[in-house]
């Protein structure tokens, strides 16, 4: 008798065969026993006749619990009434192991227990709509810059240098020196976009951000993808690209855990290109309007990116913002140098910016100069200015943080459910 998965279920109708897993429901009705099994794939109802076993047996059933683990052999058949359209006619079971007073019950939970059980929180129907969304959004994005030509070359986690600034940087002993969690590895692409051509990097990056906001976490992961001789331009037209495909993507293969979310689709079915592009200028004069006291010059808030991010059905890209508010390696406009030829792509329903890119400083005395301006050691950077003296040309790129981005696919309220084990301010447990 094969074993077989519940989402391979259809591939077996009127066969015999054996699931494995856990229990997520149970409840009796006399001669029946109807148990809710879920493997990791899927949810299917197991049927258990007391005909067909002794007292005995039948009466073991009795034992299992919420998580109780179990093996089930029986007939597969279509029932259109039951999780996932088949169920299964019990002839065998083997139980595992069963629980003793599981954490987490039907009843509601606060989120802070929750948390402190996230170990066990991810077995919910919810956390694992979220999960295999993200699953299937880091898929896309791999898929869409391989297909492109790209080349995934890995970038260091530990870094001798900031990235985006010094003050959200995580030092720790590298032998007889110090290291820094990496922010970013964009600078690393920049060196293999000279090598390679079009090359991404993806993996977890590090903020020391004291911020309890719903929009941070320590720990996060970007796809950053960095091409040479790539304008501004280009890289917005990429990161669009990027973004419906990986809307495409989920509403096709993960329609049903978005379903599980409840998740209003038809807002991103919407969503097609080309976005609403705004320069800075124009976005500050929209914000102001709607009663915001930023003022020229500075950088947006969370509260100003909703504002903006509010008024459109699609991501908006903010353009050009000024120098002083962008990293040191921003290129200046030509036509206006106080502005950076950077973007911001900002989600819709408020959620805010997911995308940061833009041009670099291809110039080996202007880099120079910005690394002084923003009081950074130049021995630190002795290797990124080689670039910019052996080949240099023009370059581009942007990092999208996949939290954010599966917070509003998944239209979260934080993104503290859009990992599995998140980092957050006061939080490194479990």
């Amino acid at each position: 008798m094969s074993v077989i998965y519940i989402e391979k279920a259809c591939e077996h109708e009127d066969c015999e065969a054996t699931l494995r897993g856990w229990v997520y429901n149970r409840r009796s009705s006399g001669k029946l026993q109807f148990i809710l099994l879920r493997d990791g794939t899927g949810v299917m109802q197991c049927v258990a006749f007391k005909g067909n076993f002794s007292p005995e047996r039948f009466e073991e059933l009795d034992r299992l619990t919420q998580e109780s683990s179990l093996e089930i052999s029986g007939k597969v058949r279509k029932d259109p009434r039951s999780p996932g359209g088949y169920e299964m006619d019990v002839s065998d079971f083997k139980i595992i192991q069963t629980t003793e007073n599981y954490p987490i019950t039907p009843k509601e939970h606060g989120t802070a227990f929750l948390m402190e059980h996230r170990h066990l929180w991810l077995r919910s129907s919810r956390q694992h709509a979220i999960l295999k969304i993200r699953h299937e959004i880091i898929k896309a994005c791999r898929d869409y810059f391989d297909d492109r030509g790209f080349t995934l070359i890995d970038t260091p986690i530990f870094t001798p240098n900031a990235c985006e600034g010094t003050t959200t940087l995580f030092e720790t002993d590298y032998f007889d020196q110090k290291a820094c969690l990496t922010q970013s590895g964009q600078l690393y692409s920049e060196a293999t976009a000279a090598a390679f051509g079009k090359v991404y990097c993806f993996g977890p990056t590090f903020r020391a951000e004291k911020s309890k906001t719903r929009r941070h976490l320590m720990e996060f992961w970007m796809v950053e993808p960095e091409v040479a001789w790539a304008t501004l331009e280009d890289v917005m037209t990429l990161a669009e690209g990027l973004i419906c495909f990986i809307l495409e993507r989920t509403l096709t293969r993960r329609r049903a855990e978005l379903d599980v979310l409840e998740r209003d689709v038809s807002i991103l079915e919407k969503i097609a290109p080309p976005f609403p592009r705004l320069s800075y200028d124009e976005a500050v004069k929209k914000i102001q309007a709607e009663g915001s006291e930023i003022q020229w010059g500075g950088d947006f808030g969370g509260g100003d990116e909703t504002i903006l991010s509010e008024r459109y059905e699609a991501p908006v890209m903010v353009h050009r913002y000024p120098s002083k508010v962008k990293a040191f390696y921003m290129q200046p406009d030509p036509e206006r140098p106080e502005l950076a030829l950077c973007v911001d792509v900002l989600a819709p329903e408020g959620y805010g910016e997911i995308i940061g890119g833009g041009a670099r400083i291809h110039d080996y005395d202007l880099l120079t100069q910005r690394i002084h301006e923003h009081r950074l050691d130049e021995e630190s950077f002795r290797w990124y200015l080689d670039l910019r003296k052996y080949g240099s040309v023009p370059h581009a790129g942007f990092g999208m943080g996949i939290e954010r981005v599966v917070a509003w696919i998944c239209r979260l309220t934080h993104l503290r459910e859009t990992i599995a084990f998140p980092r957050t301010l006061y939080r490194i447990y479990p």
